[in-house]
């Protein structure tokens, strides 16, 4: 215990800070892809709890709160002026703290991910590497929107998705669940796009282009709305090519309530985009768990 404050006391580093530089809030959609992937493999004789609790663990607060981890220290001088408040702006991780956590984080997710043999860590391997591909330099692939967003919806849905799926089946997953899940992660592009609306006074300070700073807030809206509502029409179609006709129905109704609440959204994006991630990208992740007991059948049967 006393080594323990001496370390606390050295590097001024609080659990609470620490934490909040992880963004648990930000956790939930990768947990939620894995779940949908356990879903979509169907039933199994065994589960391995334990490794479905380590891949859970892994694609929330390890790999996810790595990437928040890392997009903040490199977006420091960014956050400065967006959200000054923040652990590392504000100076309440001072130093190289937030870097070190960033590359401790990566370490410590690489070592979990040993539990879910070689598919779990190549997993890993690739979204660790595209988290600090999104952030770092020279890649930085922020700076660009369509390439950034791309890397984030993927790292968000159809990769947790597609290794849930692995994991639960130990094997390599039907091609029809990859094939949703990457519809999904096509579709949370836009929902990527909603979330930069927050930032585009500093992203176009310091020459980050983002969609809202490229296409103005209306293109950037209609864009993320058109984006989500096709990749859903998409699962929709072949949902009903499959013969899933009850699920391809609850699926379409959850798309036309997010309709309704695209049009309210498209009057104001920016002020708006924070109510829709509430409402509209719930009723999108509860899609993709229609969509996870759908594959299911199929692959059950």
């Amino acid at each position: 215990m006393r080594a323990t404050a001496v370390v606390r006391n050295r590097f001024n580093l609080s659990p609470a800070v620490a934490l909040e530089l992880l963004k648990p809030v930000t956790w939930f959609p990768p947990m939620w892809a894995f779940g949908c992937g356990l879903v979509s493999a169907g039933a199994q004789s065994t589960v391995r709890w334990p490794v479905v609790f380590a891949g859970v663990v892994l694609c929330g607060p390890l790999v996810c709160g790595t990437s928040q981890a890392v997009n903040d220290w490199f977006d420091r001088h960014v956050d400065a002026v967006n959200e000054p408040a923040r652990p590392i702006p504000s100076g309440r991780l001072p130093g190289r703290l937030g870097l070190y956590i960033a590359i401790a984080w990566t370490c410590v997710s690489l070592l979990v991910a040993t539990v879910l043999g070689t598919t779990g860590v190549l997993a890993t391997i690739f979204g660790l590497a595209l988290a600090w591909a999104y952030s770092a330099p020279p890649l930085r692939l922020k700076r660009n929107g369509w390439f950034g967003n791309s890397a984030v919806a993927l790292c968000y849905e159809g990769l947790p998705w597609v290794t849930g799926a692995a994991v639960i089946a130990s094997s390599q997953p039907d091609w029809r669940i990859v094939l949703v899940a990457f519809l999904y992660s096509a579709g949370a592009h836009g929902i990527m796009t909603l979330n930069d609306f927050k930032s585009v006074s500093g992203d176009r300070k310091f020459g980050i282009n983002s969609l809202p700073v490229m296409l103005g807030d209306a293109g950037a809206a209609r864009l993320a709305c058109v984006v989500m509502a096709v990749a859903q029409v998409a699962v929709i179609g072949l949902l009903v090519l499959w013969h899933q006709t009850l699920h391809a129905v609850a699926v379409s109704l959850v798309l036309v309530a997010q309709l309704l609440l695209m049009r309210r959204l498209l009057q104001q994006p920016r002020e708006l985009a924070p109510w829709y991630n509430a409402t509209g990208i719930s009723l999108f992740v509860l899609g993709m768990l229609i969509s996870a007991f759908a594959l299911r059948s199929l692959t059950s049967a």
